[in-house]
């Protein structure tokens, strides 16, 4: 990956990275960013879901969107993801910390008008949230895709950080009667609530079951709760 002065390491660079395989596997576990651009010196950023193919970031919103029309003229962007895995709870209040993965990317923007890249483009945000999605629902139709601005980021350079481990306190502070160590969080799915007005027998697809947002035991624990109130 590319570096100058903009993505260079300088605060504990042991836990940064440049190399593109670490990134992209960060920006394929997301799927929220949030992008930082300026407009005559008023700073902006805006949280948006993305895609990723390759060297690019898809981005999608209204074509009526004040902010994603400045973007559209290709100037400066950043790009950020951040993945917290856990809150690192140390004996002393400074040594406090989280374990994360991020990833911070700088490039340019531009919009897509042809309506078959543009399809495309937001088949490849769809098929990043939820695979197999795309293909089970209704294409966008033309009015809707006119109403939609998609914009394709492209990746110039890029880093990585990264902190993973339990608290690392002062050598004196290893005594003391505090509890310290990590407390993991995870983004996980919850059982997928039906529609109101879904058709009588539709089931929530197998591909949903199976996303990777999905976390099989809150199944067993809804199941488990249906077994218990049939029995009482």
């Amino acid at each position: 990956m590319k570096r100058t002065k903009r993505t260079e390491l300088r605060r504990l660079p042991r836990r940064g990275s440049h190399n593109a395989d670490t990134i992209n596997a960060i920006l394929d576990s997301g799927f929220l960013a949030h992008v930082g651009f300026c407009v005559d010196r008023q700073p902006y950023v805006i949280p948006t879901l993305y895609g990723r193919d390759g060297k690019k970031l898809y981005l999608h919103g209204s074509a009526a969107s004040r902010l994603l029309g400045k973007l559209e003229t290709g100037i400066l962007t950043c790009i950020t993801v951040t993945l917290v895995d856990g809150l690192v709870l140390a004996r002393s209040a400074f040594h406090h910390s989280m374990n994360y993965r991020s990833v911070v990317a700088f490039g340019t923007t531009h919009k897509i008008d042809e309506p078959a890249q543009k399809t495309r483009a937001l088949r490849v945000i769809s098929e990043h949230l939820i695979a197999g999605r795309w293909d089970d629902v209704r294409s966008p139709t033309e009015k809707e895709l006119k109403a939609t601005s998609v914009l394709e980021f492209s990746i110039e350079e890029a880093s990585a950080k990264i902190r993973t481990g339990p608290p690392i306190d002062d050598e004196g502070d290893y005594g003391l009667s505090v509890w310290a160590g990590i407390l993991p969080l995870a983004l996980k799915a919850k059982p997928p609530v039906c529609d109101s007005r879904l058709t009588d027998g539709i089931k929530p697809p197998e591909y949903l079951l199976r996303s990777r947002h999905h976390d099989a035991s809150t199944n067993e624990l809804s199941a488990e709760k249906r077994r218990n109130q049939i029995n009482n």
